[in-house]
């Protein structure tokens, strides 16, 4: 099935109403100090990986650890491939989600890694409709420091970022986006995408 970009973006656009009302109400009983713990993790985590001087492959491999641990990687791939997920059999979507998984990992463990000689620190806690966000600001040497925000819930049972707004960019929304154009390169074949997303980045 192929798909013009002028509809995915259209389909993009509301999707973020979408993600918010597809996560559970049990979330608005998220606990705020759980939620900042967990992003206190997470940043712990990528602090140690940008100043641990491994090598650009071994940081990929640590950043995949981290999300695999602290964002609910099932929801995140799912909402990247949108409609087409629906055509899509049990197998190819844990296919994608595992090859997808892999792909972010490095694509923002890219980003993250310009932030060696810099740190990120957590500031604070707000409830967002049905899930919590935890605002974060990221320190780079020669920089003005900038906001990188999770956006946490406990859709599986446990608190766990669904979401990140690196300098105001939507990283659900951009790569719903981005899957969407994969898939229309490969005229819509689910295959070629998860076979391509193992190695793209």
């Amino acid at each position: 099935m192929t798909v013009s970009v002028s509809r995915r973006h259209l389909i993009g656009a509301a999707g973020a109403a979408m993600a918010v009302s597809a996560l559970p109400r049990a979330a608005f009983a998220l606990n705020p100090d759980n939620a900042r713990t967990m992003v206190d993790l997470v940043v712990a985590a990528i602090n140690k990986v940008i100043d641990s001087g491994k090598t650009e492959t071994a940081m990929y491999g640590e950043f995949e650890r981290i999300f695999k641990t602290y964002s609910d990687t099932s929801y995140i791939a799912a909402y990247a491939m949108g409609p087409d997920g629906r055509r899509a059999t049990a197998a190819q979507k844990r296919a994608f989600t595992d090859a997808f998984t892999g792909y972010i990992s490095r694509k923002y463990g890219k980003r993250f890694r310009e932030f060696i000689g810099g740190r990120l620190e957590v500031e604070g806690v707000q409830p967002v409709k049905n899930f919590l966000e935890v605002r974060t600001t990221a320190y780079l040497r020669g920089e003005s420091p900038f906001e990188v925000n999770f956006h946490v819930s406990d859709r599986t049972g446990k608190e766990l970022f669904f979401n990140i707004y690196i300098e105001g960019v939507n990283m659900l929304l951009t790569e719903r986006t981005e899957i969407g154009s994969m898939l229309d390169a490969r005229q819509g074949s689910i295959d070629k995408l998860i076979t391509d997303l193992k190695t793209a980045s």
